[in-house]
């Protein structure tokens, strides 16, 4: 079976006892891991329980092709139901799944954590096909998805937030949910003694935190650099980010470019333009902002927007790797304002 977006919170507060092997799958890292414990944790409370928790990995289910099976009928020291939690796993993995599916054992919770699996992919049609699988897509935090997270965490420490904060917050967190609630404990613990959150404590502590990791290959982008870009790119995959995030960046920036550029046409001052920006931009990025006003016709940035956009809704076709859907749109961007200097 496959859950609904509408059904996630709900199945993660509360699992379909039906689903034995629940797969929680996505190119956000972070989300899949934070489900994956949540969904965990509904079994065993304590996830470093050796008795009750196991993890597994794909050079395991290789080795031992019965290992899946004995874990899950395994019985407990001291009772109690199992967590098996697979890691890492991908349609190499299909198979051993496919065959638990059929020929299930005990009553152990089985969770499976994997990366980005495209709809004709056999670990998904494997477990969304049975009645005792379930699959749970994680797609990167949109606007409400991180509104939910900033107002979790500052809940958590008892802490109020401006308005303005929760903008700046979601147009400067990245796409992993990981990193996100990272910055967001770092974020409460700047404020813990105010007991409110500002968009000033919001812009020092946030502003250069993790949209640093994708603003090198926003500069490339902008300036029209492909030497610059490949080695942002690369260092971006390096750190284990995801290219899909920088994506989504291009298409917040340029959005806010356009929406200046338009209202300087029609008279507004670009000063004015650009602080009635919401959320405002981190004063560091102005000068910049400011430059690409006059580096970017109106016409090249609609294009540069279209572009952006045919590629995320490329990614999420599952018709082509992601991260090389996000390349060739950046390149081809950075290509075009790399002409544009040269006239």
């Amino acid at each position: 079976m496959k859950l609904k977006a509408a059904q996630v919170d709900s199945f993660l507060r509360s699992p379909d006892a039906k689903a034995q092997i629940i797969l929680i799958y996505g190119e956000d890292e972070g989300l899949v891991r934070e489900r994956g414990a949540t969904l965990a944790k509904t079994v065993v409370e304590d996830l470093k329980d050796p008795f009750r928790v196991v993890e597994l990995g794909p050079a395991q289910l290789k080795e031992d092709g019965g290992r899946l099976r004995d874990e899950a009928a395994a019985i407990s020291f001291g009772g109690g139901r199992r967590v098996v939690r697979l890691r890492d796993i991908g349609d190499a993995q299909a198979a051993t799944i496919a065959d638990f599916l059929q020929y299930p054992a005990g009553d152990a919770l089985i969770v499976c954590e994997a990366g980005g699996l495209p709809s004709r992919s056999k670990l998904r049609q494997a477990v969304e096909k049975a009645g005792n699988g379930m699959a749970l897509p994680c797609y990167a935090d949109s606007g409400r998805d991180l509104e939910g997270l900033i107002k979790s965490v500052m809940d958590e420490h008892n802490l109020q937030i401006e308005r303005d904060a929760v903008r700046y917050l979601i147009a400067n967190l990245g796409s992993d949910r990981m990193i996100s609630r990272n910055e967001l404990q770092k974020l409460a613990l700047y404020a813990l003694k105010q007991q409110r959150v500002s968009l000033a404590d919001a812009m020092a502590c946030i502003g250069d935190s993790s949209a640093r990791h994708y603003d090198d290959v926003l500069q490339a982008v902008s300036a029209g650099n492909v030497a610059n870009l490949d080695t942002a790119l690369t260092r971006l995959v390096e750190e284990g980010l995801n290219p899909v995030g920088a994506l989504r960046m291009m298409i917040g920036y340029f959005q806010k470019l356009h929406l200046v550029k338009g209202q300087i046409t029609q008279g507004t001052s670009v000063e004015q333009a650009m602080k009635a920006l919401r959320p405002p931009l981190f004063f560091k990025a102005a000068d910049q902002f400011r430059a690409n006003l006059s580096y970017w016709p109106l016409p090249h940035i609609q294009r540069a927007l279209q572009i952006f956009l045919e590629a995320e809704k490329d990614c999420k076709s599952g018709l082509a790797i992601p991260e090389t859907l996000a390349h060739r749109a950046m390149i081809k961007v950075t290509v075009a304002r790399q002409k544009q200097g040269r006239r």
